[in-house]
């Protein structure tokens, strides 16, 4: 067994660490941190919300914070994909001191689409950070693939 130096045996668990496999130190020192990084993944996921209706289906998604600029609604085959970059930017100058701070967060939600979507139809509007789609029903089948334009209001 390796020495400690008295240090909770962190000397006894470093010094067993194998290159070439055995017990890793470093992972499992870790461990507790790893948490925070599905947590932040979690921070850019927006919220949506389907409703079935006797003519279309409506999709709502809050993106709070984000330009119409920054969203991209597009189908491949029967999945609708709305991706997307919120950024916001904070400076503060004062005599004494200058803050800058900066936050830029990528998200992407996908939808599988029913059957009964016309994918021709489909139509995107953004209001107060809700994206609203409206994706009316159709008789046919209609798989294809298009960009779908995001317009104010």
């Amino acid at each position: 067994m390796a020495a400690t130096d008295g240090v909770g045996g962190m000397t006894d668990k470093a010094k067993s660490v194998s290159l070439f496999g055995g017990e890793h130190f470093w992972p499992n020192f870790l461990d507790p941190f790893r948490q925070f990084g599905t947590a932040i993944a979690n921070l850019f996921t927006p919220s949506a919300e389907a409703v079935d209706t006797n003519d279309a289906y409506e999709i709502t998604i809050e993106l709070p914070g984000v330009k119409e600029n920054d969203i991209d609604v597009s189908i491949e085959g029967n999945m609708l994909r709305v991706k997307g970059e919120k950024r916001a930017e904070h400076e503060e100058k004062k005599e004494n001191y200058y803050f800058s701070e900066r936050h830029y967060g990528a998200f992407q939600r996908n939808f599988r689409l029913p059957e009964n979507v016309d994918h021709a139809a489909i139509k995107a509007s953004f209001k107060d950070g809700i994206l609203t789609l409206k994706l009316p029903k159709s008789e046919k089948e209609t798989p294809n693939s298009r960009k779908i334009d995001v317009k104010a209001g």
